[in-house]
């Protein structure tokens, strides 16, 4: 269960294996169904998980009721909602599970122990944010600057694997596009060869 979690630690830094079983020991393993929510807007975010298999969107929706993709996670990735996690404030995100799924979730708490009692932990946590940080600040360049054509090829350039586990409304909406533009632009690129 925690294989994947060791393998994504030690990708990133360097721990003992009494230091790595310490921190492991701190998540707890959740079974989520498909469609189901870890967090709905309005609640607080009380965890940060490690997703170990399945899919989640970690979406918002906006004043007039479209849904906006923020990222999509899959297994080897971390979801959370960090504003309400650090904050501890109303999560303005919604995060659901697109197929059946297992997680690991590590509380505050719990990661405030790891941070004063493992010191690398901390190292771990920034190197993640500053990545996360990077991704979304070029995610903001892309969409600035690119067109939705040039988004879609990068996107199932880099992500091949999303692209066969999600559905084309799934894709449209972290696209910023509607459903029948995608289609448009799949058709121009079929096209193409």
């Amino acid at each position: 269960m925690t294989e994947l979690l060791k393998k994504n630690i030690t990708a990133h830094i360097s721990l003992s294996d009494p230091e790595i079983g310490t921190f492991c020991n701190l998540f707890q393993h959740q079974i989520i169904k498909k469609k189901s929510f870890l967090l709905r807007e309005g609640e607080v975010c009380k965890f940060e998980a490690f997703v170990v298999k399945g899919l989640f969107r970690v979406y918002h929706i906006d004043q007039n009721g479209f849904e906006q993709i923020l990222y999509f996670a899959i297994e080897n990735w971390w979801i959370t909602d960090i504003d309400s996690f650090t904050n501890e404030t109303p999560s303005q995100l919604f995060i659901e599970a697109l197929e059946d799924s297992e997680i690991l979730l590590i509380a505050k708490k719990e990661k405030e122990y790891a941070y004063a009692n493992l010191p690398q932990i901390e190292k771990l946590f920034r190197i993640m944010t500053q990545k996360t940080h990077v991704a979304l600040q070029r995610r903001m360049i892309d969409n600035l600057s690119k067109t939705a054509d040039q988004r879609y090829i990068e996107f199932s350039t880099k992500y091949p694997q999303l692209i066969q586990r999600l559905s084309n409304i799934q894709i449209a909406a972290y696209l910023g596009i509607t459903n029948v533009f995608l289609s448009n632009i799949r058709k121009k690129i079929a096209l193409r060869k």
